[in-house]
């Protein structure tokens, strides 16, 4: 089952702040950029933390003012370690340390751990933007055809706004179980509705027969 990358959606053009970078700087940063926060990185661009507007306002309202502070940087806000991935791992294994961790964007390090891209909420969100055109060939020919061995047009394949409908009356329970669940795994696919029906239970354990001398 193919499923896209990081490296694949992620954006690459990414906003970044040094250690050194002010305060003010990195407030004038989100707002341009209209981000809600950005990756802190090294002279190597390596990165060593994430600074969010979250950052930026909790050191305002924890302020107790009872001692002057000197220059407020990125370095003295962010969030560190980072939480980043790899371009190669999936979308579903960003998603899930997303999920995970709580954070709202990840960024992507080459084997150097240098910031190549950035991959965030929205980046992992476009693969929901897949035509349900794209979604009914992939469901045809990748799983029923590909995967289960199926013949073309034994299931009816239906999709509607990400929705897809599996229609059809096929040899065993197990194939129809099998298809709803790699159909379920897809990327795009928002639902599946079953209406497979099947000639076989293949689920049920057989029992063995008994016998019993006659007397």
């Amino acid at each position: 089952m193919r499923f896209r990358t990081v490296g694949q959606v992620m954006t690459c053009e990414v906003v970044r702040a040094r250690r050194g970078t002010q305060f003010k700087e990195v407030v004038r940063l989100l707002d341009h950029h209209r981000i809600s926060g950005l990756p802190v990185v090294d002279d190597d661009d390596k990165v060593v933390g994430v600074v969010s507007g979250t950052d930026l306002l909790r050191a305002q309202a924890y302020r107790d003012g009872s001692e002057p502070r000197g220059a407020v940087t990125a370095g003295d806000l962010m969030t560190s370690p980072a939480i980043t991935v790899h371009p190669e791992q999936s979308v579903p294994d960003a998603a899930r340390l997303m999920e995970r961790r709580g954070v709202e964007r990840l960024p992507v390090v080459d084997e150097e751990d240098r910031l190549i891209g950035i991959a965030t909420r929205r980046d992992l969100l476009r693969v929901f933007l897949r035509t349900d055109d794209d979604l009914r060939r992939q469901v045809a020919e990748e799983v029923l055809t590909g995967a289960l061995g199926l013949a073309p047009g034994a299931v009816l394949v239906s999709v509607h706004d990400g929705v897809v409908t599996l229609d059809g009356r096929i040899e065993r329970r197990s194939q129809a179980a099998e298809a709803v669940h790699r159909t379920w795994r897809l990327e795009g696919v928002v639902g599946v509705l079953n209406a497979l029906t099947f000639h076989v239970d293949d689920t049920q354990p057989r029992v063995a027969a008994t016998w019993a001398p006659v007397r």
